[in-house]
């Protein structure tokens, strides 16, 4: 069987992906049925996290384990 094809329970979550921003985007795209995902902007909240603002109207930020989480805006 090929391995372009996903078994049953491989799929990948959001805190399991590398931590670049090009796999964030690459990510959310697969997860958007192919449609882009993209980073707009980049911003700094009150407490120094970086957020990166993506086109599919969610923000994201990288945990204390550098590990990709949703966050909000603040």
């Amino acid at each position: 069987m090929s391995q372009a094809f996903m078994r049953e329970g491989d799929d990948q979550w959001l805190s399991d992906i590398g931590p670049s921003v090009k796999a964030l985007s690459f990510f959310l795209t697969r997860e958007n049925n192919g449609i882009e995902v993209y980073e707009l902007k980049t911003v700094i909240d009150s407490h120094g996290n970086e957020m990166h603002v993506m086109s599919n109207g969610l923000s994201y930020k990288k945990d204390e384990h550098g590990k990709w989480e949703i966050a909000e805006l603040s």
